[in-house]
Parts: C-alpha cells; structure tokens; sequence
C-alpha cells in the first residue's frame, strides 16, 4: 500500500490512470447503449420505445437510491478488489442484457448494472485522489474522465452500428466481453491504495457527520444537481430539437453529435490545465460560456452556421465541468471523507441525469421542444449564483475557523 510520502516521491501513475480511464470507458458505454439500440430492443420484445427508454431512468434511479448505503457497506474493503469485483458485475449485466427473453428480464439487467455502476463510481472517483498528492489532482481527474468523454464519442456510436450490424443482443455480449477484459488489466496494472485514514497520536475519531469539509461536500452536490439537471432537461432530447426546430437533417445528427463530443474532448483536456489552480473560477467562467452558447441556440434555432458554431462552444465549455467539478469535490473533501464524498458525487448526478430527463419530457410533451433551451438558462443561471453564493460562504467560515494570532 501507498501512503501519502509514498504518493509524493513516486512517479505519476500514468499507467494506473490509463487503465482506470478504460474501465469507466466501458462502464459508461454499458450504460448508455440502450440509447442508440432503443428501436431494436424496442421491436424485438414487443414493447415501445419510451418503455426501452425507461431503462435508462430505471439505471440512473437504482444509481440514486443504492450508492452510499453500499459505499457505506464497503468502506473498509481493498479499493483495487471492489473496482474489479464491480466490472465483474457489470458485465454480467449485460450478459444477462444479451440473452434476456423478456422486458422484465431486460429491467432486472440494468437494476443489476445500476447497482454496481453506484458502487464503481464511489470507488473510481476517488482512486486517482489517492494514487497523486493534493497538487496532482486535477491532472488525474482530466485522464480518467477522458473514459467518459471517450464513451460518448466513441463507445456508444460504436456499440449503436454493432448492433445496426449483427443485432442487439450481440452489441451486450460484446461490451461484456470487453469489461472482462479491462478487469484483467486492473488486476495487472492499477495500483493498490490505502483508503484509510490513520489517526495521529492523540487525535480523537470524529463522526463522520461532524467533520468540517462536509458542509463543502454538500455544497457542491446541490451544484452539480442544479446545473447538471438543466443539461440534462435540454442535452436529452438535443436530436428531436435539432430534427424539427433547427432542421437539421436527420442523418446529419450522429455527425453533430460527434462534433459535440470531439469538442467536449478539448474541454476536458483544457480542464486537466487549469482545474487544480483555478478549480472554482474555471469552473463558473465554464458555465458561463455554456449558458451563451445555449442562449444562442435558443434565440437563432434556424440559423445552421450559428447552430453548428454554438454546439461547438458548449461541447468544449461543458466538456471540462465534470472533471472540474470532481477535482473541487476532491479538494474539498477531507481524506476521511473522501470516499464518501465520490458516493454523493455519483448518486449527485445520477438524480440530475434522471430528474432532467423526467422534466425535459414532461416539457417537451406539455408546451414543445423550443422551451427545452430556455429552460436550461435558468438552471444555468441559478448554478452560477448557487456557486458563487456558497463560495462566498464556504470562504467565509473557513476564516472563522483560523485561529487568530495573539
């Protein structure tokens, strides 16, 4: 095991972080491939698609509801074992995906999936944290989420043509196929760290309800809900509204979306340079520019070179928040708190991604897809107030906290 001396004079993990980006790569891809096989599944199991599109809800809800409590559960155990004991479970997820022969069976598949995707990102989002010393942070939240950023510009266009090509069922068993693969590397390649926190002599254990970065931690959840659910409430149903608002063809879509994730990719590489030195101003200076670019997208939808141009500013605004919102949450937890704090980070944006959605479409149905952008300016707008507001106050009890000088 590593300490933290350990941690300081090694080299960067390079390797590790790799493999720990390919496993979320895979991970993320498992979640989201129903997306683009939806009319597939749908016609196979004799069911429509907005049940098949449930399955995402029902994954992301099974996320929200399990994740701390089985954080909780896990706490004491080897982090290197849990994350290949999870990717075992995942995979067999979408086995039992591949060879489901009805829609309840399908539905038991992703509950299965969702409960060991919780429990992977608890313990994937705080790993790097104790792979680096505090300074390194950001540099190795910008690798690893590099896996996520892969999923959606590669791992589920991918998946989505293998199943165009030799049916659905095969698309599960081959992503199954490649989440075993990536357990094995973890098991050759990432290195084992120590979780727990030794207390120094005569240091007393406090609950962990009492320690004095949680108030931060939650505060960056109440952030991430905010500006994640008004992504979520428009980005969900970005293809319909580039299809009847902005008249965009519909076989022009994957390319779009590809030009969104591509520029997503520079996001995030742009993140991993100024996260650790500037995680809280980088972070609102980002958020701003999505909201220009959603605010041009909602004000000049049949303009196609404004359209085009807009998506790609808010791929590569957005594309770094995440990782620049972990990187934050990883600063601000204690180390005590740490996995902790990865667990509300996941069930965080996992109650966004459902919540958004679940508003998006009662929107959508209720007054229209041109509202949709619109909306996400008001989450946009009350993240950044929420993040400067309770920046303001975090700063302002941590000097009341410093002992004063006699």
């Amino acid at each position: 095991m590593r300490g933290a001396q350990g941690k300081t004079a090694s080299a960067f993990p390079i390797a590790g972080l790799l493999v720990l980006a390919g496993a979320i790569f895979v991970s993320v891809t498992s979640e989201f491939l129903p997306t683009g096989l939806l009319p597939d599944m749908a016609r196979e199991l004799h069911v429509s698609e907005s049940r098949i599109g449930l399955l995402i809800t029902i994954f992301a809800a099974t996320v929200v509801v399990s994740t701390t409590p089985i954080a909780a559960l896990t706490r004491r155990f080897s982090r290197k074992s849990l994350v290949i004991v999870v990717l075992i479970v995942i995979a067999s997820g979408a086995v039992l995906a591949a060879l489901a022969p009805t829609y309840e069976v399908l539905v038991a598949a992703r509950v299965i999936g969702g409960l060991a995707h919780g429990l992977f990102w608890a313990v994937v989002g705080a790993y790097s944290a104790h792979l680096v010393p505090k300074h390194q942070i950001g540099r190795a939240v910008a690798i690893t989420s590099g896996g996520a950023t892969a999923a959606f510009v590669l791992g589920v266009p991918l998946g989505t043509a293998l199943g165009h090509l030799v049916g659905w069922r095969l698309a599960f068993a081959a992503i199954a196929v490649v989440i075993l693969v990536l357990a094995v590397l973890v098991l050759r390649f990432l290195p084992p760290v120590d979780h727990r926190v030794t207390l120094s002599t005569g240091e007393i254990a406090v609950p962990l309800g009492r320690d004095r970065s949680l108030p931060g931690v939650i505060v960056i959840c109440l952030v991430i809900v905010v500006i994640m659910m008004g992504q979520n409430v428009y980005y969900t149903y970005i293809a319909p509204w580039l299809i009847h608002t902005a008249h965009f063809d519909a076989s022009s879509i994957a390319l779009i979306l590809f030009l969104y994730g591509g520029a997503g990719a520079v996001g995030l590489a742009l993140a991993g340079a100024v996260a650790d030195r500037f995680s809280r101003r980088g972070f609102v200076v980002a958020t701003a520019i999505v909201l220009l670019a959603v605010l041009a997208l909602a004000l000049f939808p049949t303009n196609p070179v404004v359209v085009l141009a807009a998506i790609v500013v808010w791929g590569i605004a957005f594309g770094g928040l995440p990782a620049m919102l972990q990187t934050r949450m990883l600063h601000t937890a204690s180390a005590r708190v740490r996995d902790l704090a990865a667990a509300l980070f996941t069930t965080s944006f996992n109650l966004a991604i459902g919540g958004g959605a679940l508003v998006g479409g009662i929107l959508l149905d209720r007054v229209g897809l041109t509202t949709l952008p619109f909306v996400d300016l008001v989450f946009l707008g009350a993240g950044i107030v929420l993040s400067l507001a309770t920046d303001a106050w975090l700063s302002a009890r941590a000097s009341r906290a410093r002992p004063r000088p006699a």
